[in-house]
């Protein structure tokens, strides 16, 4: 994800000020990285939470209370957080009067809480809670894994839909409100992808599950051809191409892809250090715009060609993101901004009893 948000410009496009021949690496080494996209980890997401469940069951009630405490706090925080924070590169990129007066609105504080538009990446965590609600549908593909080809319908729905709702609702206040919605609800395709993935898994043995490898690999390569036909047609023009019908399949099917090849090496050896390395990965997650717009605004003057400050972004960001991950990690009152520990309770209140002599 931090090499995603680093290989578009600071206004989040594909190098437009640039000539095509500048626009070519940073573009494949995108089209690259962007097969990992948002909806991968949605999927991993909701299969680990249907994988906790299976062997510790629990309520609907306790599940969300659980979920809540893991997601929306952490949330809160880096909400309040990143609207201060973004002053800092809205004054640099001379948008601090417009960034103010969005502070002052209370439209935009309520999509700032409900969408997470507070920052570009932070949209994440409220569309995982609203699958979450849904979990019990997902849990459905677990006994049923055919169930798992509903992620096809849901990506024809959700196509036809934002044609429609941006038609006919632009310039409106509704309309982020009822793209999130028609994301959630279509994107339980996703949950079903995962929920027919623990099914599948648990009912074959070691070898069945290494087979997936080879046909899924052939699949992701035939798909990864069509994304690099959008790629081309965005260093051409230098605008992202949604009108082609077929990058949008390749984009949306990815992540169901690199999600099956993973649980077809789910056999190996991996490093152990790997699994020492995860938990901070949410923290990663939360903290990368904090130096990726420093890094942007250091280079905002600097007349380097688009790879060059693609790899400046990346090793600085993910440098400087790692320190900050691991010292809020050793920290027991910051631990639970990125996951790594439960909310402190600073006073606990014990009324003093006095014996009697």
């Amino acid at each position: 994800m931090v090499g995603l948000h680093c290989t578009a410009d600071p206004m989040g496009q594909p190098w437009a000020e640039y000539p095509p021949s500048d626009r070519l690496a940073p573009l494949l080494l995108r089209a690259v990285l962007y097969t990992a996209r948002t909806e991968l980890f949605l999927i991993i997401s909701l299969f680990l939470l249907l994988m906790a469940l299976e062997r510790r069951p629990r309520s609907y009630g306790a599940t969300l209370r659980e979920q809540s405490r893991r997601l929306l706090v952490p949330f809160l925080f880096w909400t309040l957080f990143y609207a201060g924070y973004g002053l800092i590169k809205a004054d640099a990129f001379g948008y601090l009067s417009a960034a103010l007066r969005d502070l002052e609105s209370p439209q935009v504080w309520i999509s700032y809480l409900l969408l997470g538009r507070v920052k570009y990446h932070m949209h994440f965590l409220p569309t995982l809670f609203g699958l979450v609600l849904l979990y019990p549908l997902f849990r459905l593909a677990v006994r049923y894994p055919t169930l798992g080809a509903a992620v096809l319908i849901g990506l024809i729905v959700r196509r036809e839909l934002d044609g429609f709702v941006y038609a006919t609702f632009w310039g409106s206040e509704a309309l982020p409100y009822l793209v999130r919605a028609i994301k959630i609800t279509t994107y339980a395709g996703y949950g079903m992808v995962a929920g027919a993935a623990l099914g599948l898994w648990q009912r074959l043995e070691g070898p069945a599950r290494q087979q997936w490898c080879a046909p899924v690999l052939y699949l992701g390569g035939l798909l990864f051809a069509l994304k690099l036909v959008a790629t081309w047609k965005t260093v051409e023009s230098g605008a992202w191409p949604f009108d082609y019908t077929p990058g949008y399949w390749a984009d949306f099917l990815m992540p169901v892809v690199l999600f099956a090849t993973a649980l077809s090496l789910g056999h190996r050896h991996w490093p152990e250090i790997l699994a020492r390395l995860a938990p901070y990965s949410f923290g990663l997650y939360l903290c990368h715009p904090i130096f990726l717009d420093l890094c942007e605004i250091w280079l905002r003057d600097v007349d380097w060609s688009p790879i060059a400050q693609i790899g400046v972004k990346i090793s600085l960001t993910l440098l400087a993101t790692s320190l900050l991950v691991w010292a809020l990690a050793q920290m027991r009152l910051a631990a639970w901004t990125i996951g790594l520990g439960p909310f402190p309770v600073s006073v606990v209140y014990r009324p003093v009893v006095k014996e009697k002599n």
